[in-house]
C-alpha cells in the first residue's frame, strides 16, 4: 500500500528560509521529514535560512540550505541537481516564491513587467518542469498562490496576473505527472501578516484587508496568518494527495471563486 504520510520524505522548498516558507520547513521536519532542503534568494536571507535549517535539525530530519537567484539561467536546473546529489531523492516539492507590485496599468513599466513575470511565472514554471523530472512516484508538488486570483480589484494586475499562470501549469502538470501517482495543486493565501504584505500598503489599505475576510474577527491580526496556511500545506502534501489540479484559496473569506 502507498503511504502519503510526511514520515521519512526528501522535501525541497524553494523560498524556505522565513516567512510561510520556513514555518513549513519547520512544521514538515516536526511531521517526520527526513530532510528538507531549504532555498533562499541571496546573503539577506541567508540567516534566517541558516536558523530555519537549525530549527528543521533540532526536529530530527537533515537540512540542506542552498542560496540561488532562481530568474538567472540555469540556477533552478542547477538547484534540483544539488538536491538530487545531497538528499539522493525528492519527495515533495513546494515553490513558495512570489513577489508583489501594487501598482496601476498605467504607471507600470517594462522593467517592472518583466521581473513580475520573471519571479512569479516563469521560475514558478521552472519549478514545476523540475519537479515533475525529479520527484520519486507517488511525490507531491505544490505551489503558493494568491487569493487574488478570486479578486476584482484594481493595482494587482501583474502580481495576479503572473500568479494566475500557475494555476493552469497547475492542471496541465497534473495531469501529466498523474500516470506517475504525483500530485500537482496550489494553494493561495489571503494578504498575510508577513513583511511581504505590509511594503506594498498604505495604512488606509491595511485596516481594510484586516476586516475584509469573513473571518477575520477570528484571527489576532485579521489578515491571514501563516498558521492559517501551514496546516493545508502539510495536508495537501500527505493524506490530501487525492486531491490534485486544484487552486485552493484559503483566505478566511477574503475572496472565493
Amino acid at each position: 500500500m502507498t503511504t502519503h504520510s510526511i514520515t521519512g520524505k526528501t522535501i525541497l522548498i524553494a523560498g524556505g528560509a522565513k516567512n510561510l516558507g520556513g514555518q513549513i520547513a519547520r512544521d514538515l521536519a516536526k511531521q517526520g521529514a527526513k530532510t528538507i532542503v531549504i532555498h533562499h534568494h541571496n546573503h539577506t536571507s541567508a540567516a534566517a535560512a541558516q536558523a530555519t535549517a537549525q530549527a528543521v535539525e533540532l526536529a530530527g530530519a537533515k537540512a540542506f540550505v542552498f542560496q540561488a537567484d532562481l530568474t538567472q539561467t540555469g540556477a533552478m536546473a542547477d538547484l534540483f541537481a544539488k538536491t538530487m546529489q545531497a538528499a539522493g531523492s525528492l519527495d515533495i516539492a513546494i515553490n513558495t516564491i512570489g513577489k508583489v507590485l501594487k501598482k496601476p496599468i498605467a504607471d507600470t513599466t517594462d522593467a517592472e513587467f518583466d521581473a513580475m513575470f520573471a519571479i512569479n511565472t516563469k521560475v514558478a514554471f521552472q519549478f514545476i518542469r523540475e519537479a515533475g523530472q525529479h520527484l520519486s512516484n507517488n511525490g507531491k508538488l505544490l505551489s503558493i498562490v494568491t487569493s487574488l486570483l478570486g479578486a476584482y480589484t484594481p493595482f494587482y494586475s501583474t502580481y495576479a496576473g503572473a500568479k494566475a499562470a500557475v494555476e493552469h501549469f497547475t492542471r496541465a502538470a497534473s495531469k501529466e505527472l498523474g500516470a506517475r501517482g504525483i500530485s500537482v495543486n496550489a494553494i493561495g493565501p489571503g494578504p498575510m501578516d508577513t513583511p511581504f504584505f505590509y511594503g506594498q500598503e498604505e495604512p488606509e489599505a491595511v485596516a481594510y484587508h484586516k476586516t475584509a475576510a469573513a473571518l477575520s474577527g477570528f484571527s489576532h491580526t485579521g489578515l491571514t496568518d501563516v498558521e492559517d496556511i501551514v496546516p493545508h500545506v502539510r495536508f495537501m502534501v500527505s493524506d490530501g494527495w487525492w486531491m490534485t489540479g486544484q487552486t485552493i484559496l484559503v483566505n478566511g473569506g477574503y475572496t472565493t471563486k
